[in-house]
């Protein structure tokens, strides 16, 4: 299965943002959603390509990986707890 096969159950878009707003917008969308959820996160921030596993890591939850498009960087994050 390739990453573009995910189904997010959530997707939201940060383009045109910079860090610290990518991670602080996914932070709070995770909160919104139910464990197990898969987030897709959009972003263009060169930044967040270091930032979003680093937050996976340092909150619990899982990275499942990233393809770029368009300039464009689509992160996929499962949510492991609350």
């Amino acid at each position: 299965m390739s990453i573009k096969d995910i189904k997010p159950d959530v997707i939201h878009d940060v383009t045109g943002t910079y860090c610290p707003v990518p991670i602080v917008e996914m932070s709070g969308k995770i909160k919104e959603m139910e464990i197990g959820q898969i987030l897709e996160l959009i972003a263009d921030d060169p930044g967040s390509l270091e930032d979003v596993p680093a937050w996976c890591k340092s909150t619990g939850h899982e990275f499942l990986g990233y393809y770029e498009e368009n300039g464009e960087f689509h992160f996929f994050v499962k949510k492991l707890k609350d």
